[in-house]
Order: C-alpha cells, then structure tokens, then sequence
C-alpha cells in the first residue's frame, strides 16, 4: 500500500481549493452532500438514505479487488478531500482512510466510524458488516449526520431510514430461520470474513487460527493446515466458506479438499458485487449457507 505521506500535500491543497458544496455552471450552489465511503456497501446504505439529496463515492467497489492489496491513488485523494461526510469500517480495516482524512481535514465533515458504533477495535475481527448489529448502527448514524448538514430534509432523511431498517427484515427472518434449524453445527473457513453471520447463526467455527494467519498475511503453522485437511477428511464440518477475494494457494488447496470431500464450499466477498443493495448481497450468501448447510454443494 502507498504511504499517505506522498499523498498529504495533494490532499492538503485538494481541500483548500474545494468549498464544501460544489458550483454549478450557472453559479449556483449545488445542494447535494458530497460523501465517502471506505467500502461500497456502506457506500449503498448511505444512498439508500440519502436519496438524491447526496453525491456518494464508495472507494473499495470491486469484488474482483484484494481489500488486502489495495493502495491509494491521487485521484482517491481528492475524492476524500471533498468529504463532508465519510464513512469507514475501523478496527484497523482501513487505516488508510482515517489516515488521508486526517491529512486533509475539514472542521464540518462528519467522520462515521462503524467500529465505534458496534464498540470493537483493532484486534477484533474487522469484518463488521457481517454482523447484524452493525448496518442498523450505520445507517442511523448517516441519517443523523446528514440531517445535521441539511436539516430542511430531515424528515426525509427519516422516512428512508425507516424504510431501510424495515427492509433488514427478510435478512433477521432468514438468519433465525437458519439459526434454529443448523445452530450447533461445526464449520471451517479460510478467513474470519463470515465470522459474525457464523455467530448469528449459530454455528460453531473450526481452525480459527488457520483463519488470522490467512487474514493476517503470514504463513498457517503446518499444524493448524494439518489439522484443517483433517477436518475435512474426517467430515467433522459440514460447510466450508472461503474469502472469494483473496485466495493463495494453500486456500485453494483447501478448497479443492473439500470438494473432493463432497463437503460443500460457500464463497464469499469482503466487497459487494456491483448492482447489489446491501440486503440483496446479505440476503444470497445467507441462501447460499443455508443451501450448503442443507448439504447441497455449491
């Protein structure tokens, strides 16, 4: 990843030369809140609140991008600096992010961070839009700042946050439903990335430490890989998930393993596919485990 320090002065000017609402050609102040999100599915919560009422620049939008690989350009510089609103993950997620922010600072500019929101930090598992709790967290702490910004449009502001917190609905109603048929039930990954919907669910989770060396960048213990192909062998789990994003070759060994097992896999993404809501997104990988926990292989 490129430091942020070759990139502070470009954010620093960035900033002074951009008021806080843009100009349009008429001369006119435009009304839309600039905002930023680290990842594009808090990017997608923000404009389903938000509606038209905001312009959102979601940074990590690709599930064919390694969050693990990613680097900063100029162009992403300037798109930060013109943050009035700017949501990140935290929990050392993003570090990038906090960091460009802060080389760049606005006195207005709302910083949302949903690790705050949920109260974890850094050495818990960052992969925090997995958990249930978290997404309702957001969303009304982007209501709140953008009523805060645009106070006219609060009530509007609102109405879509209701809807969108009734909208998490089918994804609570799946989750029990999943929970009270497969609680209990052993599981393996090759990373952390599921890890709270795991909870949610219920499931009790194999080879955690297998899953912070993958996660963390450094080489699995001979152990702990043995001791993962014996899982498999031995069927003592009943599904496999896998970070679809970042896969080396141990993982892919892994993988193939259990397909050989007939233990089914379930792929999953630190990134929403494009054109996808959140709730749609949550709501097939949710279908995907509960078809592979039913001992379909996917």
């Amino acid at each position: 990843m490129k430091t942020v320090s070759g990139l502070a002065a470009l954010l620093a000017l960035a900033a002074l030369a951009l008021p806080s609402a843009a100009r349009a050609a008429d001369g006119k102040t435009e009304s839309k809140i600039a905002v930023v999100a680290a990842e594009n599915f808090y990017g997608d919560v923000a404009r389903q609140i938000g509606g038209d009422r905001i312009a959102v620049t979601s940074i990590m939008n690709s599930p064919d991008q390694d969050p693990h690989l990613f680097e900063t350009t100029p162009g992403i510089a300037r798109q930060i600096a013109r943050a009035q609103i700017a949501i990140v993950n935290g929990a050392d997620y993003d570090p990038w992010m906090e960091k460009l922010l802060s080389a760049a600072p606005q006195p207005n500019r709302k910083v949302i961070v949903a690790a705050e929101l949920v109260h974890r930090q850094t050495g818990d598992n960052p992969h925090l839009w997995y958990h249930p709790a978290t997404m309702p967290a957001v969303a009304k702490a982007i209501a709140a700042a953008l009523s805060a910004a645009d106070a006219v449009h609060k009530n509007d502001y609102a109405a879509r946050l209701a809807t969108f917190l009734g909208s998490l609905k089918p994804l609570d109603d799946k989750i029990a439903a999943i929970r009270g048929k497969y609680a209990g039930t052993a599981v393996t990954a090759s990373e952390p990335v599921f890890g709270y919907m795991a909870q949610a669910l219920g499931l009790k989770m194999r080879n955690e430490r297998f899953q912070l060396s993958i996660m963390n960048d450094t080489e699995p213990s001979a152990r702990d890989v043995a001791a993962f192909e014996q899982d498999l062998k031995d069927h003592k789990v009943a599904v496999m998930f896998y970070n679809k994003q970042a896969s080396d070759k141990v993982v892919q060994h892994l993988v193939a393993l259990a397909r050989a097992a007939n233990i089914p896999v379930v792929g999953v993404t630190e990134t929403a596919p494009p054109d996808l809501s959140y709730q749609d997104w949550m709501l097939g990988e949710l279908n995907e485990a509960e078809k592979a926990l039913a001992g379909r292989s996917s």
